[in-house]
């Protein structure tokens, strides 16, 4: 009866870690969500050194596609807010406001939702990650981009993106 109760207890164990971990197990810099068609991916990751100027960092895969795109967020505004940036292949160094805003993909506040239908603003890195990400016009943004057509994103997305697990 005990060999019984092993396996069983076992096979418990590797159900649990199967499972995909709780939002709130999990740091918002290690959680990743999906739109609710499972096209695209929203995955965060560690700021590092960057941490002064960021307060997240994230990147979104275009369903079967190669493309990535970069996003950043930073908290500015009167009073602070989350304000997001999505981009696509944007120049590093010395870059125009017009070569920045040829590479821009979406902009504008990041809010989350938790379990109870109460929204916020995005929370640093190290806080609990949040139930659901809100990125307000990404679709339609998403369309009139650089980062649309043949060979890119050619799926429409939702503003919405659903925590589906944690990268750590």
């Amino acid at each position: 009866m005990t060999s019984g109760r092993t396996v069983l207890l076992a096979a418990f164990a590797a159900v649990l870690l199967a499972m995909p971990a709780l939002a709130d197990e999990c740091e918002q810099a290690h959680a990743i969500y999906a739109d609710p068609a499972g096209t695209y991916e929203l995955r965060f990751e560690p700021v590092g050194p960057e941490a002064a100027v960021t307060s997240n960092h994230f990147k979104v895969k275009v369903g079967e596609t190669e493309l990535l795109l970069e996003g950043v967020v930073m908290q500015s505004g009167e009073p602070l807010r989350a304000n997001g940036i999505v981009m696509n292949n944007c120049p590093t160094g010395d870059v125009t406001g017009a070569e920045l805003e040829a590479c821009t993909v979406w902009q504008g506040v990041i809010y989350t939702v938790d379990k109870a239908g109460r929204i916020d603003l995005l929370q640093a890195e190290d806080a609990p990650a949040a139930e659901q990400i809100l990125l307000p016009d990404f679709g339609p943004s998403l369309r009139a981009s650089s980062a649309w057509g043949e060979g890119k994103a050619n799926a429409d997305s939702s503003d919405v993106f659903v925590f589906k697990g944690c990268a750590k």
